[in-house]
């Protein structure tokens, strides 16, 4: 084998063996970054179940719905800063507006966005199982001109538990500082054992509403009216 072969050889080598480290480290670079995404997407996931946690222990024992949906509201606001935060809550025929705003909450054709809800549109994203955007709430038959999409950014949150739904949450800010998929989930991720809290929260004022009517007759009976 003449010197000239066998340097050509030798290039075709060091040719194949660069070509298999480059390829080598685009795979453990590949893999890096996996791990960094996975390691990223465990620690968000850990914060959703910490503060799932913190919210579930802070509502423990409430049975009055107005401090069950004060406290809420601000562990919300604590864990979404500058947002608006509202709790649309259905009854028969109509509904409850509970809102925790911000100093500067973000208006639609000159009505505030909590007050371009119908009762329809209430029952229509409580009944929808899913996590509604914007645009998911003007096709339910949201009031107001869809150019607001442009300055708000705003997602609700049906508070259901096994089929069951008394209502949702509404969260909204400005789109300057759109929420993020991380604060969405930590939303979603309390919205069943809420979904309970107010459903106890109103069956116990319902059964104190019932033990007055029955003292009150009682008492009656009693004094002859």
């Amino acid at each position: 084998m003449n010197t000239n072969s066998r340097d050509r050889k030798l290039r075709l080598l060091i040719a194949r063996l660069n070509k298999e480290r480059k390829q080598q480290a685009r795979k453990i670079d590949i893999l890096c970054n996996d791990l960094v995404e996975a390691h990223r997407e465990f620690i968000k996931g850990l914060s959703v179940i910490g503060f799932a946690a913190d919210f579930y222990e802070s509502i423990a024992g409430v049975t009055d719905l107005h401090e069950l949906l004060c406290i809420s509201g601000g562990l919300i606001e604590e864990q979404i800063p500058d947002a608006n935060v509202a709790f649309f809550l259905r009854r028969c025929n109509n509904f409850e507006l509970h809102v925790f705003e911000t100093d500067q909450p973000i208006e639609m054709e000159d009505r505030r966005l909590e007050n371009c809800f119908t009762t329809e549109v209430v029952n229509n994203i409580s009944s929808s199982n899913m996590t509604c955007s914007l645009d998911d709430m003007f096709a339910m038959g949201l009031q107001g001109s869809p150019s607001c999409l442009d300055k708000v950014s705003a997602f609700a949150f049906p508070l259901n538990d096994h089929g069951s739904s008394p209502g949702f949450i509404l969260i909204y800010r400005s789109s300057q500082k759109a929420l993020t998929d991380e604060e969405l989930q930590r939303i979603g991720g309390i919205a069943p054992g809420l979904s309970r809290a107010i459903s106890a929260c109103r069956a116990d004022a319902y059964r104190q509403r019932g033990r007055g009517s029955g003292e009150e007759a009682a008492a009656q009976t009693q004094t002859g009216l």
